[in-house]
């Protein structure tokens, strides 16, 4: 199945051209929390197994007249993958990669969905793409084993990683708001066979930046399952980031951002730097040679 939000947090099961609303068969009766109908069925799943959809007489609505939202609006946690690919460890002169770095955490409040825009913060700093597969934990996972990782795998989606290239912590420099598009819909394990054999493509402005195989991250899928859930465990509706390749650029007002992952989708977002800002205008930062505390 491919499920998603739309028309205000009803929640879709997409077929061929058109949205089956699935919300009260999957989700059960409103009003959801914050996290959404779709989180609601993801938790329902994994305390009770997954559910009979009944399809009679459902509503039906054209998938291309229906506003799309981030299938997950709140994840609990956004894990990310540093440096998960050989290739862009070449590009960004990094010398260590996943296995040396761990993985970090960006603010679930960085989340937008399709047709939304990137807001860049800084006029006089990069801000690149970085397009992405993301993982959404089905089941909760503490040190699970490679073999088993995928057993608590809910499904996939699309995910771009926005990045300011820039001093702070990577947790800073990713969790902007507008800093994950996350879309367009959560695809299910059963429909991705293999998750790490899938082409992945990011075009901006209309040129292809990054084409690769998710064949060629470091840690794979698996992998990066069992790392993680060694580190923290892991709930329903948590997404995991696996990392970006090769050919991350910076972006600017008015771009279009398209990431497209083979069997899971098409996420399209625009960029929007009218409200960008200096850097050295940013709260907190050292002025005239003191700390910004001396002034208060």
């Amino acid at each position: 199945m491919r499920l998603t939000l739309f028309n205000q947090g009803r929640l879709g099961l997409v077929d061929g051209d058109f949205l089956i609303d699935v919300t009260e068969q999957l989700a059960g009766p409103g009003p959801h929390s914050a996290s959404g109908a779709l989180h609601r069925h993801i938790e329902n799943t994994a305390l009770r197994g997954a559910a009979t959809v009944d399809l009679t007489g459902a509503v039906r609505v054209p998938l291309s007249g229906a506003a799309l939202e981030a299938p997950l609006p709140l994840p609990g946690k956004i894990v990310g993958a540093p440096v998960n690919y050989l290739d862009h460890k070449a590009e960004m002169e990094y010398t260590t990669s996943i296995a040396e770095l761990g993985v970090f955490l960006k603010a679930n409040s960085s989340v937008i969905g399709p047709g939304q825009d990137v807001r860049l913060p800084y006029t006089d700093k990069r801000t690149d793409q970085e397009g992405e597969l993301g993982v959404v934990i089905g089941r909760t996972a503490s040190h699970v084993t490679s073999a088993d990782a995928l057993d608590h795998v809910f499904g996939y989606t699309c995910v771009l990683d926005i990045t300011v290239r820039s001093g702070e912590d990577r947790s800073t420099r990713k969790s902007f708001d507008t800093f994950t598009p996350l879309g367009p819909w959560v695809v299910t394990a059963d429909e991705v066979p293999d998750p790490d054999a899938l082409d992945l493509r990011c075009d901006v402005a209309g040129t292809t930046r990054q084409r690769t195989s998710t064949a060629d991250l470091i840690f794979g899928v698996r992998e990066l399952i069992a790392y993680t859930s060694s580190v923290m465990t892991l709930h329903p509706g948590d997404v995991i980031a696996t990392g970006t390749p090769a050919g991350v650029g910076p972006l600017a007002h008015g771009d279009r951002i398209v990431l497209e992952i083979e069997r899971v989708g098409r996420l399209e977002v625009g960029v929007d730097g009218s409200r960008a800002v200096p850097y050295g205008g940013r709260p907190g930062r050292r002025a005239h040679g003191r700390d910004s505390r001396a002034a208060r």
